[in-house]
Order: C-alpha cells, then structure tokens, then sequence
C-alpha cells in the first residue's frame, strides 16, 4: 500500500501531472505523507525522486502547499537526525531541503527556525547532520519583510537577531557544540553577534572532552575569518594555560599526598596541545589578518605568557613574514623578564607590592620539557631561539681583544648574563630530548669556535663540554663533525684550542678514529709557521699524555699538593704576552674503560715526547707551555718520570754553571735573545721547573729516574749555596741598573724578574726539605733578604717612570697555605725554635702574607690561581679554607693597633693585609663558591679566640655569617671609640666593605638582618663623617641594607634635611654659628660625597616608582577588557597606587630640601637637576596616567597631594635653584691676589660647563611638559589641579635691581666728568 502511494506520487510527478499530483497529496494524511517518506529514507530508494514530487505537488502560493512543504522540513529533520539513515541519504534530503527553503514563507521559517533552536537547547542534534539546514533557513528568514513576533511585528532580520540571542543563552549540549561552531560559520553575523557567539564557544571548552578540542579549535578558526580574531586567540590560549596550571597543581598534590591524582593525563593534554598549536599555525599561515592580529596579542600581554603560548610563539615564527618580529619579541621579553626579576630581588617595597610571578625562562625550559610529546614544529623554533640567545648575550670582546675571564663555579648575575645561560639550557635540554635535532645544534655549536675567533666563544665551550658530559655516546654518533672541526686546530686562537680540546677529551678514550685524526692534525701543527699553531699542537699532546695512562701510574690525588712551577705571567710585560694552560681532563659520567692495553699506550706516549722534544728548540712561549705541562703530566702519568727527567736535564746542563767556584751558578745570558734592537726572553729558565718535576718523582716514588732525581736534587742545592754567596752586582743589577724601555733597560728586566724567580723557588724548595731546620731556615731567610732587596730596587725603578706591574710569585697556593699555618698557627714546642728565625722577619711576613693576596686576587679575577693543581676546583677550595683560617687568627689575635704601636714605618702592616686578603676571600666565596659559603665560613671557625660568642656547629649560613659579621663590628666598634691620632682610615673602609660583603649572606627576613640594619644605623649617627672613603662605604652599606628592609625614602628625607642644615638655603652664606649638629655629624669634607650618594639612591627610587608605573600601565588593558574592576567599591584604593603616592610624596619632600640648599657648583648641582628632570617627567607619566583609567576621577584621588605638593613647594624653589647655580657661583672676589685668580678660574670653567651642560633646559621643559599636561587633566576631569601651580614666567629677560640701580649710578657718573675727559674715550672706542 505504502509503495503503491509512493510509485504513483512519483509516476505522477514524472509525467507532469501537477493537478492530479497536488489533489492526489491533499487526500493523503499527514501520517500516511510522513510514513511513505520515512520508508523511502529508511530504503535509501528513491528518497530524492519522493522529496521532489512532494515540492512539486506542494505550491509554496497555496496555504495547503505551504503546510505541506512545512511538514515535509519537520519530519525530515529529525529523521536526518535520528542515524537511522545512510549517510548519503540524509545528505541528499537536506541538500534538496536547502535548495527550497528561499520558497517557504515567513511564518514556515520562523516555525522552522524555532524547530532547530528547540532541538538545539534540548540536546536533539547529536548527529549535526541537519544543521547544515539551519543557515540557509536564518538567511531566508533574515530576507523577510516581518514577522509576527509577541503582539507586534518584527523585520526578519530582527527575528533572526531574537533567534541568535535565545539561541546563545541557552544551554548547549557538548556533543554538538563542534556542530554548532561549523553551522555559524555559514550564518552572516553582525560583529555584536559574533562576539557573543564566539564568547560562548570558549565558555563550552572547559564541558568538553581533550580529544574534542582540536576539532572546535580548527572550526573557531576558521569561524574567525568572520572577525573576534583576537578573542579567538586568546580564548584558546587562555584555555590551555588554565589546563596546564590545573595539570601542575594536581601533579603537586599527588606527590605530596603520595597518591596518583590525574584528571587531566599529562601526555593526552600535550598531544592536545600540539595539534591546537598546528591548526593555529596552519590558519595563520593562510590568513595574514589573523597573524597581525596574533603579533598584537602576544605583544600586548608579555606578562600573560606560558608554555603553550611561548611553543605557539616558536612555531608561528616557522612563517618567514613573522621570524624576526617574534625572535625580537622574545629576545626583548626575556631579558625584560630578568631585568624585572633583578630589580624586584634589590627591593622590598618592590616585593611586598608585587607578587613574584614565575619566571620567563622557567616556562621556556617547561616548554622544552612539553615538546618531547611530538612537538616536532616547536624544536627548530627552540634551537633558534638558544642560538639567538647566545649570540645576542654572549661575552663581548673587551679592548685589545681581551674578557673578564670566568672561572667554573661563577654564576650569572646580570640579565645578559642570564639570557646567555638560558639559551644554553634550552640547547643541552634540546640536545638530550630530541634526537632529530642533535646533528644541527653540534654542528651550529663547532661552526661558532671556528668562525668566532675575534670574539669570546667561552659559552659555546661550555655548552659543548655539558653536551659531551651529559650524553657521550650520543655525541660519538656525530664524531666526524667533530673530526672536522679538528682540521682547524692552527688557526684558533689558544684558548678556543685548550677549550675545544679539554671539552671533547672524554671521547678520545673510547673512538679512535677521533684520536687518530687529531694525532695527525697536531703533528701538522707542530710545524705550523704561526705560533699560536705550535702552541696548539702542544697544549693537544700533553692532553694526551695526561690522559692516556701508562700501567702503575699513580692517580693525582695521591701525589703531594705543595708543589709549584713556574708561570706565564710570571713575564707577564716583558716579552711573552700572558696566556693560561689549561687542559686539565673533565669527568666522565659513564664508566668507559680504554680499548688499548698499557703497553700502546706507553709506546703511544713516548712517540708524543719524542714530537715534544722538537719544541725545546722554539720561541719561549712553546718551551713554557711544555715545561708547565711536564709537571701535570708527571703527577698524572708517573711512569713518563724517566723520559720527562732526561729532557728536561739535557736542558738544565746547558744554562747551568756546573763549576762550584763561579759565580752567577746559572748562565742568565743564554736565557735572552736579541733581534736587531729587539730584546727578548728566549728560555724561561727551565731550571726552575726541574725542581718541581724532581719533586713530583719523589712523591710518586719514582725509582726508575734515581740517577736524574739525584743530579737534579744536587744541582738546586749547589744553585741555593752560591745564589746565597751571589751579589746584584755578579748579575749586573745594581741601584744603578737601568730598567728603561731601551734594549739595556729590557734586558735587566729580564734578569731581573728571572732572578727573583730563581730566589722564589729556591725559598720554597728549602723550606719543604728543610724539615724545621734552624739552621736551613737561616739559609732560607738569606735567599729571602736578596730577593727583597731586588724587588726594592724594581719598585723604587718603575716609581720613577711609568708604573709597571710587578711580576707574580711563583710560590704555589698549596705552598703559601702551608708557610702561613707555620708562621702563624704552629704552636708546636719541637718547631718553635725553628720558626722563630722566620717570624722575627717582619719583611718575610708581609712577603708571605702578601703573596697569599695576590693568589686570592687572582683567583677572584679568573677563577684559578697559577701553580699546580691551579684548574682543580677542589683542592684551590682546600687551600682557600686554610688560609681563611691563618688569616682570621692572626686578626682578631693581633689588631692592626697593637702591632702598629711603636712603628714609625710607613709600610701597611700585616693585620691590615690580613684584613683585605679575608676581604678578597668572602668576595671570591660568593663569586666563585656560592654553594660553599658556609663551608668556608665553617673552616674559620677554629681562628675564633676561646670563650667567645658560642656558635652551632650545624648553624644556617645566615648565623654562620651573623656570628662573623659579629667579630668584624666589635674591631669597628674600637676603631671609632678610639682617637682621631689611632684611627686607621684603611683598616675602616676595609672593615666596611668586607660587613657589606658578608651581609648578602644574611636573609633579610631574618632576625639577624634586623639586628645588623640596627647596628648599622647606630653606628652612622654616632659616627663624625669626616674620612671621605669611609664616608662613602658605610653609608652605601647602609643604603644597601635599607633597601632589602623596607623603602629608603624616608631614610633620604632625613640625609637631605641634614645636608640642608649643614650647608644653609641657597639666598645666605651659612656661618659656623649658623649651623647645627646633624644627626648624621656630617662634615664639610663628607658632605659633597654625600650628597652624591644621596642623589645616586634618589635615582634608584625614581627607576622603581617609573618600574611600577609602566607595570600598572600595562595591566589597563586587561582590566578594562574584564569589565569588572570599574565597579569596585568606592573608597578602595588600589595598593599600588597608595604605595607609589606615599614614595613619591615623600620623595618630593626630599628633593624640596635639596633644591633649597647651597650645594656646592659642579657635579652635584648637576646631578642635583638631573634628577629633578626625571621627577618631572615620572609626574607627567603620572598625570598621563588617569587618562586611560577605567575610572579618571576616582584615579585623581592619589594624583592630587602630588600636584599639591610639586606646585606649592617643589616647583617655586626649582626656579630659584636654577638661578642659584647660573649666577651663585660666577662672581669672583678675595683679597689675596693668588685666591682671587683661582677664584677667576674656576668662575671660568663653571661658565664653560653651563654652555656644555643641558640640564637646566632639560629641567625646564619637564617642569612645563608637566603643567601642559596637567591643564589638559584640569579640563576632563573638571577638577582644577591648576589651583596650586604657579605659572612660570619668562625667563629669557630677568633684571637684577641691584645691578641695574649700580649700572644707572655709574652713568650719572660718567656724565658729570668734564667734556675733555670724553674725546679720547670716544677716540678708543673708535680704535
């Protein structure tokens, strides 16, 4: 029956019978319609012939035929719907349905829009097949005339905007959400609509499951061609930074309840996240609009960052149009992060207002860690970035080519520095996680040290020997690049080479193809014609003779530290630039054993030396370079003793006088070369060096080598007997010697400082074998008396000309560490007599005390000290401690007043050199050890005298440091309770400088730092500020503490107001009656230092209040787009706000005293106007700032008591200040006609410098910036900021009545002398 009814509706329908068609579907029901159509559908037969004779039979004109048709949509759509039917089908059924849906009228498609928007809030639409529909009907309906809607009417673009509306704040079902998104797109939408709508899609995000998101994702996207491309943006970043903070916060809790809690799977969130962040690229790819609008995004939220943004940012920057301008973002955005992080650490007003944030650089590394869930488009943007990085903030080269070097263990501090170091992280992290990415970050790496040979490569070393550490058997994958790379060994500069070398030492033992080559490069190198190639080939072989160890040699650590040789920069200005050898092996993290037996290693080493041997023929910086690395490698690889021993006494015999009875005992003449009139240092006096090496064989206990040893041993000791015996006179130098830059001059500078190198390790070598000997050590002492007098006679020389430094001590560290203990800390009965010989020298003393300085200061400065055992960390550290220990014991045992009491010398005793080389040390501990300060804080605890303040032996750092700070405080404390006549202003300022040092250690939150801000503010105003540099050190230690306690504003209010009274106001000449004691006892020797310093933390306040506008500047935006905080509740002030109006009112306060008192002309009044510009420009930002608020006359609140306050008092003073400094200090005058014209000169170059300066036209401009701006405030606000301010009057003409009434009496003057007495002055005037 049913197929009878649909065979005639189509046999009619094809015949075109339209009559019989149409009264044939009137006899029809409306079930029996719908039943034929589902079968057809349910059949998949026919459907699309069925659904066309219905239109055909169904005239949109006639009520029935419009019913008809209406019935038609709404059975059809929820069949389409209901997945009964093929896909096919129900595609074919809703493409004819759109195609007649322009015929139906309006009230049919508001019934029929009404349909979907029902089935829609109910959740009906599970399949989204029939929304396909839902577009063409809202565009047929928009085209209507009116509609009925309620009791009245409405345009069918009305309506539609009434179904879009309903349709929105309904509540939709997750399922079709994706649907939903796709159906608008098809939908015109005004901008208000697509807003709304686009909001709602991003509130639907967080009902969703992960897999749906990247699908909606890509439909949002391309829904935002339409526009809302920003929202679009963010919405879906905001999404998955909300996601990531949940991820993390759930990560927390499950460790610390120890309990797996994961609502959200970390590897399913990232894989989420990196298809998002591929739809997004791939959109902005094919739409230009959409990545302008993502720079601007990005670009106005710096602080809103995170992982995914940051990997969205890398990606997106795969676009050439976009590389640069996201890569400079970047760049800009992490080193402002650091910047702002530094700045927040210096200041606790800065850190109470604003809570830190995490950090730029962490959730770059966090989005490293991300992209090892298959984020292959974001690796290439992060090897970027760690090389833009690097480059950007590596080192620079200094002048002449030269770095601040860098030791190890010392830690970024500046941004730049922080930059740097990310940008390695980022590389090592990238290296270790991804594979794909490992050959092009070697190869970039290696192509930097061979190509950046002008500038410091430093920081590539390092990353390269982090990547060799780290991951050796990878790196061993990609080892021909690194063979490559050898290839270039002659042509680096020599630290690149001992860097590259020492970098990839671990993989010579375990490649051989990679040994191999470099063998042969540095047997290439060895006759290269640069020197710097020979060098090379040198410092590459002793890295293999170190680390190649032949059977039975004994491991470093076990030879005896108290060993030296002889330096470089020993020479240092003579003829042989300076230079460091360091090639000392790095660790090894896996456990990989050599594939060679001890017997090819032996005869692999002894080929080296014989290639070694060639080079004792060359320039003395090859010869030093080899003697310095004997000793490494004797200690390292003790069975070399025999060959090493017989080299080096072959080259012994030839400068050694083995006659006894002759005197110089060493030939000091075939130690200098000449070349035309050139001198030059052609053997750096291998003797010196034999001794070391004769050392080291007897603590390895070498025996194979006897016969050397002994010969050797003979020939020191002949050498010390006749060096006793020797003259200056039998080595030519005398107080008569010249040690000019001549040639004779260059020569006896030469033997010189060769000399005193003989005499120093002479010193050492009987002070180790004279085992507490008197006797010996009255020998010793005589070396030492003629080393003192030569380096008298080299100090009072280059006094007279042009300063030279003097030459480092060849005493090793481990050496000096022991002759302090002995001289100061050996108590023992048995060696008492002995020692005494020594510590009755006052000279040696200070010798002794002074070359431990000179250590310390290198090892500040570098990182290292010269000497055995130099490069090794630990030991250095060792050493270090010991003489901490010396050093604390012998100050606090026996003060620089005591052991002054008596001298009348002018020389700096050794309590004060004790003082500056602890000073040094707690400085170095903190560059160079910060994870081992309180180590080296606990290494001193024994130097405490007994019965003293009890400390914990497990205390904290910041009570190690407290208890220390104590001991220094109470010899402060002494100094200035004493006289004027014992005040020792060098033993203060050091005192100073080492509690300014001491006291970073202290947590400022700590009871402790309470305790030394109090002290330090007790001591300042108690104390006369009368020594200029002690002056300046405890007031910057006090501003320094300050500023990490609370704000120092008022503290400044207080030193101006002193300063103020001291000096008197800028209309008086101030008396000695006049003035009154400040609180501070400031002096007129102190007071411009003062001053000075005062202005210097004037601008550091002004950096922070022009810090925390720019940062509440940059959070409008957000706030206003959240529309909500323009409702706060009135009378809340932001704490922000309040905070930067009571600094900045308070700072004002100050520099209204300031500008008010007679400072002396010149840097301070300079100074002075500088900073009272940058007032004035932070006001007008200031000013400018309510104008973008939410709120403008709430914001005025906090802004008028500072335009009170500049109008009323700061403003009018500046003016007469301004005045003060063009004429105040101009006039000159004195009776004494030397003072006069000195007065006269310095009238003068105050005059030149105010035509040089533009700081009071700078001043000036400010000041009427600001009153420009505050008008126009004035106007919006309605609110009169004027009242205040007095308008500044033109000050291109001023008249002085007192000149101008003298100017009028002179003439009255001159018109009263006789008309005779006016022709000749006419005459001159003529002239």
């Amino acid at each position: 029956m049913r197929a009878d009814i649909m065979e005639k509706i189509v046999s009619l329908s094809d015949g075109e019978h339209i009559p019989e068609l149409q009264q044939y579907l009137s006899s029809l029901t409306d079930d029996q319609l719908t039943t034929v159509v589902t079968n057809s559908a349910l059949k998949g037969k026919d459907i699309g012939a069925m659904v066309k004779s219905i239109f055909k039979g169904s005239p949109p004109s006639a009520p029935e035929g419009a019913s008809r048709r209406l019935l038609l949509y709404q059975h059809c759509i929820p069949l389409c719907e209901s997945g009964d039917l093929q896909t096919e089908v129900a595609s074919d059924i809703i493409g004819l349905l759109m195609l007649e849906t322009h015929n139906l009228p309006g009230p049919s498609l508001a019934q029929l829009a009404s349909l979907f928007v029902d089935a829609i809030k109910l959740g009906k639409m599970g399949s989204g097949k029939s929304l396909e529909l839902f577009p063409t009907v809202l565009t047929a309906l928009a085209a209507t005339e009116a509609l009925s809607y309620g009791k009245g009417e409405l345009s069918g673009e009305e309506y539609k905007k009434q179904l879009i509306n309903s349709l929105c704040s309904s509540r939709w079902d997750p399922q079709c959400v994706i649907h939903l998104t796709t159906m608008f797109r098809d939908v015109p939408l005004a901008p208000e609509e697509l807003q709304f709508l686009v909001e709602k899609v991003l509130r639907m995000f967080l009902k969703l499951d992960l897999q749906e998101i990247p699908p909606l994702v890509y439909q949002l996207l391309l829904l935002a061609a339409k526009g809302c491309k920003k929202q679009v943006l963010e919405g879906i970043i905001s999404y998955f930074k909300e996601q990531d903070l949940r991820q993390k916060e759930e990560q927390k809790d499950g460790e610390s309840m120890e309990v797996e809690v994961q609502s959200i799977p970390q590897d399913q969130l990232r894989h989420v996240e990196g298809t998002a962040i591929l739809h997004i690229v791939f959109a902005v790819r094919l739409d230009q609009e959409l990545g302008r609008e993502f720079l601007k995004s990005v670009k106005g939220s710096q602080g809103e960052l995170c992982p995914f943004s940051i990997a969205l940012l890398l990606s997106v920057a795969r676009i050439q149009r976009y590389e640069e301008q996201l890569f400079d973002f970047l760049k800009g955005a992490i080193t402002k992060g650091f910047k702002d992080e530094h700045l927040q650490q210096g200041s606790k007003f800065l850190q109470d207002l604003l809570p830190q944030r995490c950090s730029l650089a962490q959730m770059i590394l966090d989005t490293v860690k991300n992209s090892v869930f298959g984020w292959d488009h974001v690796t290439q943007g992060l090897v970027q970035l760690g090389f833009i990085l690097m480059d950007a903030f590596g080192p620079k080269a200094g002048p002449f080519g030269k770095t601040a070097t860098e030791g190890v263990n010392a830690t970024a501090k500046t941004p730049t520095q922080q930059a740097c170091r990310l940008g390695g992280h980022i590389l090592l992290e990238g290296f270790k996680m991804h594979e794909p990415i490992r050959g092009e970050i070697l190869e970039q790496v290696l192509n930097r040290l061979v190509t950046k040979t002008a500038s410091p490569v430093t920081h590539f070393i390092d990353l390269l020997s982090d990547i060799v550490v780290s991951a050796p058997m990878i790196l061993l994958e990609s080892s021909s690049k690194v063979t490559e790379t050898f290839d270039h060994l002659s042509y680096l500069p020599l630290a690149t080479v001992q860097g590259l070398l020492k970098a990839v030492q671990p993989l010579l033992k375990v490649s051989m193809s990679m040994k191999d080559a470099l063998i042969l490069v540095l047997r290439k190198a060895m006759f290269s014609s640069q020197l710097d190639g020979r060098k090379s080939a040198v410092t590459g072989f002793l890295l293999l003779l170190k680390n190649f160890r032949v059977l039975g040699s004994m491991a470093s650590s076990q030879c005896s530290p108290a060993l030296s040789f002889m330096y470089s920069s020993h020479y240092e200005g003579i003829s042989i630039g300076p230079f460091i050898c360091d090639v000392s092996c790095a660790q090894v993290q896996v456990d990989v054993h050599s594939r060679y037996n001890s017997a090819a290693n032996e005869a692999f080493c002894l080929e080296i030396l014989s290639s070694l041997r060639r080079c004792l023929g060359q320039q003395a910086d090859v010869r030093l370079m080899l003697y310095e690395g004997f000793h490494d490698v004797l200690r390292r690889n003790s069975q070399l003793a025999s060959s090493i021993m017989q080299t080096l006494l072959s080259q012994v015999r030839r400068y050694y006088e083995p006659e006894q009875d002759l005197l110089p005992p060493v030939k000091l003449e075939l130690c200098i070369g000449a070349q035309g009139d050139q001198v030059f240092l052609q053997e750096p006096l291998v003797l010196t060096f034999a001794y070391y090496v004769t050392c080291s064989c007897a603590c390895v206990r070498v025996y194979a080598s006897c016969s050397s040893q002994d010969e050797l041993q003979s020939i020191l000791e002949s050498i010390t007997r006749r060096m006793i015996k020797c003259e200056l006179e039998d080595f030519e130098l005398d107080k008569s010697a010249e040690f000019s830059l001549s040639s004779v001059g260059v020569k006896n500078s030469i033997y010189a400082v060769l000399v005193m190198g003989v005499y120093e390790v002479l010193i050492e070598y009987n002070f180790t074998k004279a085992n507490y000997s008197k006797s010996l050590f009255e020998e010793l002492l005589e070396l030492f008396s003629r080393y003192n007098k030569l380096s008298e006679i080299l100090k009072e020389k280059s006094g007279k000309g042009k300063s030279s430094k003097s030459p480092r001590s060849l005493l090793s560290m481990g050496f000096v560490s022991t002759l302090l203990t002995a001289l100061f800390r050996d108590s023992a009965q048995s060696r008492e007599e002995a020692l005494l010989v020594l510590r009755s020298s006052g000279d040696f003393l200070r010798y002794a005390v002074s070359v431990a300085l000179q250590k310390i200061t290198q090892l500040e400065e570098t990182g290292h000290t010269d000497g055995p055992d130099g490069q090794n960390t630990d030991k250095t550290f060792h050493h270090l401690c010991d003489i901490t220990s010396v050093l604390m014991w012998r100050y606090t045992n026996i003060p620089c007043a005591v052991e002054d009491a008596g001298k009348k010398e002018k020389r700096c005793s050794v309590s004060l050199l004790c003082l500056e080389g602890l000073l040094r040390i707690f400085s170095t501990g903190q560059q160079r050890y910060p994870a081992r300060v309180a180590q080296l804080l606990s290494a001193i605890d024994l130097s405490v005298e007994e019965g003293s303040d009890h400390e914990p032996g497990n205390a904290s750092v910041t009570e190690k440091t407290a208890f220390y700070i104590r001991q220094f405080q109470r010899a402060l404390f002494t100094q200035l309770n004493g006289g004027e006549e014992d005040f020792n202003s060098k033993e203060a300022q050091l005192l100073v400088n080492i509690l300014s040092v001491l006291s970073r250690q202290l947590e400022p939150s700590s009871q402790q730092f309470v305790q030394m801000i109090t002290w330090t503010v007790k001591i300042c105003k108690e104390t006369s500020f009368e020594d200029i540099a002690f002056s300046k050190g405890l007031l910057s230690l006090l501003f320094s503490l300050h500023v990490l306690y609370k704000s120092p504003v008022s503290l400044l209010w207080e030193l101006c107001q002193d300063i103020h009274s001291q000096l008197g106001d800028i209309d008086q000449v101030p008396t000695a009656t006049d003035r009154t004691v400040s609180p501070g006892n400031l002096t007129d020797n102190s007071l411009q230092t003062v001053t000075l310093l005062v202005l210097s933390q004037v601008g550091k306040v002004l950096d922070e209040v022009d810090w925390l506008i720019t940062k509440k500047k940059g959070q409008l935006v957000p706030d206003r787009l959240s529309s909500g905080d323009a409702t706060q509740a009135a009378g809340q002030q932001d704490p922000v706000e309040k905070a930067l109006t009571l600094q900045l009112g308070t700072l004002l306060t100050a520099l209204n005293e300031l500008v008010q008192t007679a400072l002396p002309s010149g840097v301070c009044t300079n100074t002075l106007l500088g900073e009272l510009s940058r007032t004035y420009t932070i006001l007008t930002t200031l000013v400018k700032y309510p104008q973008v608020c939410v709120c403008p006359l709430k914001s005025l609140i906090p802004l008028y008591f500072q335009v009170k306050l500049s109008g009323s008092h700061l403003t009018p003073q500046c003016y007469s200040f301004i005045t003060y400094v063009q004429s105040g200090e101009l006039a000159g005058g004195g009776a004494d006609d030397k003072k006069k014209k000195k007065k006269e000169g310095e009238a003068t170059a105050t005059a030149k410098l105010l035509r040089e300066t533009k700081a009071i036209p700078n001043l000036i401009y400010s000041i009427e910036q600001y009153e420009k701006y505050l008008i126009t405030l004035s106007k919006k606000s309605k609110v009169n900021l004027m009242q205040y301010m007095k308008l500044s009057t033109s000050r291109d003409f001023r008249i002085n009545a007192a000149t101008l009434e003298a100017a009028l009496q002179e003439h009255d003057n001159s018109q009263q002398e006789p008309e005779q007495s006016q022709e000749p002055k006419k005459k001159r005037k003529k002239q």
